[in-house]
């Protein structure tokens, strides 16, 4: 069943969108919805460099919740830093060391921080250890990370087991593309 449906979420979200987008409900569309629904995921699927396992969702609806609320509550606050005296910005640029090790984890946890006013997430390190942050108050740091672990990253780490597949996925023991530099020095020969 698994080869035959690899997504059934993503199927029905598919059909919803198809059916949305058509904006009719005729047995047609639905038909045709439905083979594009589970035709795109059949055939993409080999392109997939990651399977998510979700343990627990009902985190993640929290989470989901915790973000649109901290979006609504940063854009204020930006806007009246912005609008109020420049001395009250202070930006600077964090390190955060990461705790999540996953591709999926670490991208979810970078646009969580870039979709929050007042934060952007710079830069991933070589060897994916840490998020560099900017930040428009960037007065204290260690505030910030413990605001980001806590709304944020350990969300992510209690919901979700990233299983990372083995094709298309460097390992640690995988030598980085030509022209990339290796997050460890060479060894002499």
């Amino acid at each position: 069943m698994k080869q035959l449906l690899p997504h059934p979420i993503l199927t029905l979200m598919l059909l919803g969108l198809w059916l949305l987008l058509v904006n009719s409900v005729s047995p047609g569309q639905i038909l045709l919805g439905a083979v594009l629904a589970w035709s795109i995921p059949l055939y993409t699927a080999r392109f997939w460099t990651a399977q998510i396992k979700v343990r627990r969702p009902f985190l993640l609806l929290r989470l989901a919740g915790t973000i649109l609320y901290d979006i609504l509550v940063a854009n204020v606050a930006v806007a009246i830093l912005i609008v109020g005296p420049r001395e009250r910005i202070r930006p600077a640029f964090i390190r955060m060391p990461l705790r999540l090790q996953g591709n999926v984890g670490v991208s979810l946890l970078a646009n969580i921080i870039t979709l929050t006013p007042g934060t952007l997430s710079a830069s991933l390190s070589p060897d994916r250890s840490e998020l560099i942050i900017h930040a428009l108050q960037g007065d204290d740091p260690d505030a910030i990370i413990d605001d980001i672990r806590k709304r944020y990253e350990q969300p992510l780490l209690d919901a979700l087991e990233q299983l990372e597949l083995k094709r298309g996925v460097l390992g640690a023991d995988a030598e980085p593309p030509h022209g990339a530099e290796s997050a460890e020095p060479s060894k002499p020969q």
